[in-house]
């Protein structure tokens, strides 16, 4: 019986894996796969949907297509319903239960469509037989499920009953687990069971209810994962076969192999968490193929292996880590555990991914994955690093595109003078190009790992294109650079970091940035800092004020600073590190704030009396800064004020132009009288009141704070040392 029409859905994001898995277990003559959103079409027979349900660990639900029609109201769906051939899958004293998803459609109330669709199957057996199936909410005989997708609807038979991530051996958890499905797949993205390139070890540090461990058991013993599954939707189906199924099930029985040549770790610091994945082991068949034990990440004992060790592991996030501090630390002990498991490679599935940085571990892969409610990351570290690949070479691929041509010729020139240049001066992260062509009007920005060095990430934030070139033609240019930069650099998909403007009636806007929430670990001189490159205009470090924070790095000594508009706090860290008496930084920005106290923490800068963090509107806190209780006499004072913000957390809209010489007096206020401000503004024409210059002394160091990596663009920001007049 080759005429199925089947759908096999997945968990979002790993239909490529569900698409090989499937290959692999439905294998036979006739039978088609076809990788979808969602899921995986399949046309084959009976045996493939036993075999399905028995063998997938990926898939969700196993859904027979019945008939399509096109529904624009409820007519039509009871019409379409009503017309098929109920009588061909279920008996009349059988029980039914409906379910329906919507999307994009003139129905667009689930219910209703569940409750008209069963109103069409009951009155078709009334009609045709006098009586009608009954309805059963919990495991019934057969399970019809409707999707309505722009109007067209798709009705089908939920053969797989209920989700098969329910194996039948979690009876228990401990707290917000993992669907055994998503785990599989998981473990698949990671390379567990891998024929190519096995692994000897797997563990899991945060077992919670094991079901990590349980499943990577499973999979090394070849434990159907539906094996002991008591329910599916297709046992009452009337072309079910019972004497196939037996022998898919006798077959699946043969294969188990309770003695891989694998080991299994699961432990945690959580007795009861422990006791519940204990048991969920045991019901699963796999007690014997997991080591359990009670301990602290930060105390991972393990013997030696012989072989590479996969750790894998969804670190707590809520009610079981007393804070945020303590959210923290435990990813500092999580890349030092790992470390003394050597060789190894960590794979993690974090909702705080702006912790990763802690780990200090070079990232081989990263996946965003939605587990539940929540946007997770999950990401693959290993412990060693290959080859460095610092050298930059132009790749022989070519890019088709003529008009490719000078830009290529363009970058060649600029990474060979620059990269030579930043090597003798120490510097890992610096501009490469910035809109040297004006038909290319973009800025190419590269960041090196401090923690691997041959990993390096590259921001290309493209500008508004010149009047004079036409939207279509500029929006085709910024497709070709992409192109061009990532050829040139052969750079990886998830090391480019692109910023596109949208081309939208009115003013260009960037699209819709990301929320990874994803930190990457730089250097820059005695300093680590934390940038983001996906979800912020900005990655979080200027780059051309870096001779600036140089220059207070070398200042700073026995001096209190005073860091306004303090952003991610990189000028105050450099102060500090630069021996600064006191450090106090103050944004508007709750989340910049957060940023920049990390910044200081990755720096052991961790004394709260010299190093202080103040959430303020600073155009109010300069007005009134007893009212903040601000001390008068601050050695160095660091203004860098935006060009312009109208934030609505501030009292009044604030332009630089307008409002710089009342923001400098103010400032002023606040510095000793043998003190040092350092006024900086990026605004395009800026001009400096004539009043400043009267008042007080007043010098324009701006070309010696423009670095090399921006001297074509010398006006990227202006600069000027102010002190009182003597």
């Amino acid at each position: 019986m080759q005429n199925l029409k089947l759908f096999v859905t997945g968990h979002k994001g790993f239909e490529t894996l569900l698409f090989h898995e499937l290959r692999q277990i439905a294998v036979a003559p006739g039978v088609t796969l076809k990788k979808c959103y969602g899921g995986v079409e399949i046309n084959a027979g009976i045996e493939a949907v036993y075999r399905i349900c028995l063998y997938s660990r990926l898939a969700n639900r196993v859904f027979c297509e019945l008939g399509q029609a096109r529904v624009e109201n409820e007519t039509q769906l009871y019409q379409a319903v009503y017309q098929l051939d109920w009588s061909a899958h279920l008996n009349v004293r059988d029980s039914i239960a409906v379910s329906a998803t919507l999307s994009s459609s003139r129905l667009d109330h689930g219910q209703f469509v569940a409750l008209k669709t069963k109103d069409a199957i009951v009155d078709r057996f009334r009609d045709s037989c006098g009586s009608r199936p009954v309805v059963a909410k919990k495991q019934p005989d057969i399970q019809v499920h409707v999707n309505i997708h722009r109007n067209q609807a798709t009705i089908s038979l939920d053969l797989s009953g209920e989700s098969l991530h329910r194996r039948g051996y979690r009876l228990q958890h401990s707290g917000a687990p993992l669907k055994e499905h998503l785990a599989a797949a998981l473990l698949v993205q990671a390379g567990w069971c891998d024929p190519d390139n096995p692994v000897a070890r797997l563990v899991d540090p945060m077992c919670g209810s094991g079901t990590f461990a349980i499943e990577a058991a499973m999979m090394a013993a070849h434990i159907a994962p539906g094996l002991e599954r008591p329910y599916f939707g297709f046992l009452k189906w009337l072309r079910h076969d019972a004497r196939l199924w037996q022998e898919c099930i006798d077959s699946a029985r043969q294969s188990v192999d309770l003695h891989p040549d694998v080991r299994i770790y699961a432990s945690d610091y959580d007795t009861a968490a422990l006791d519940i994945a204990r048991a969920n082991a045991k019901r699963a068949g796999v007690e014997d193929l997991i080591e359990f034990s009670h301990q602290q990440v930060g105390d991972l004992d393990l013997q030696i292996s012989h072989g590479d060790t996969l750790v894998i592991c969804n670190p707590p996030y809520g009610h079981r880590l007393q804070s945020e501090q303590d959210l923290a630390a435990l990813y500092g002990d999580i890349g030092l555990a790992l470390q003394r498991l050597a060789p190894a490679r960590l794979a993690i599935l974090s909702a705080n991914p702006d912790l990763l940085h802690r780990l200090k571990l070079k990232r081989i892969s990263r996946k965003d994955v939605r587990n539940g409610p929540l946007d997770c990351l999950f990401a693959i570290f290993e412990t060693t690093g290959g080859e460095a690949t610092a050298n930059i070479e132009p790749s022989s691929k070519n890019v088709a595109d003529k008009v490719a041509a000078p830009l290529r010729n363009r970058l060649a020139k600029n990474a060979k003078h620059i990269q030579r240049w930043a090597n003798r001066n120490g510097v890992s992260c610096y501009r490469l190009y910035d809109a040297d062509l004006p038909e290319f009007a973009f800025a190419l920005d590269r960041y090196q790992s401090e923690i691997a060095a041959d990993v390096e990430w590259f921001h290309l934030q493209e500008y508004q294109a010149p009047a004079s070139i036409e939207a279509d033609k500029a929006e085709h240019r910024i497709r070709v650079a992409i192109d061009v930069v990532r050829d040139f650099f052969s750079i990886p998909d998830d090391q480019l970091f692109c910023k596109i403007r949208s081309r939208q009636r009115g003013s260009g806007q960037y699209q819709k940035l990301d929320h990874r929430g994803e930190f990457f670990q730089v250097r820059e001189g005695a300093a680590s800092l934390l940038i983001n490159l996906s979800d912020y205009l900005d990655s979080g470090l200027f780059l051309d004020h870096r001779p600036t924070r140089d220059r207070i790095y070398r200042i700073a000594r026995d001096k209190s600073v005073l860091n306004l508009f303090c952003y991610t706090a990189a000028v105050g860290v450099q102060a500090a590190l630069g021996g600064a008496s006191s450090v106090m930084n103050i944004d508007l920005s709750a989340t910049y704030l957060k940023w920049a106290r990390e910044n200081f923490l990755l720096n052991r800068l961790d004394d709260e009396d010299r190093y202080r963090f103040l959430r303020a509107d600073i155009v109010e806190l300069l007005a009134n800064p007893d009212r903040f209780s601000l001390p008068r006499n601050h050695d160095l004072i660091f203004l860098d004020p935006p060009s312009f913000s109208n934030s609505s957390n501030m009292q009044q809209i604030l332009d630089i132009q307008r409002d710089h010489e009342r923001l400098i007096e103010l400032a002023m206020n606040l510095l000793a009288r043998d003190g040092l401000l350092i006024f900086s503004t990026n605004r395009r024409g800026f001009k400096l009141a004539d009043r400043i210059q009267q008042d007080f002394e007043a010098r324009d160091i701006s070309h010696l704070t423009v670095p090399e990596d921006f001297k074509r663009n010398p006006k990227i920001h202006r600069c000027w040392e102010v002190r009182y007049r003597t």
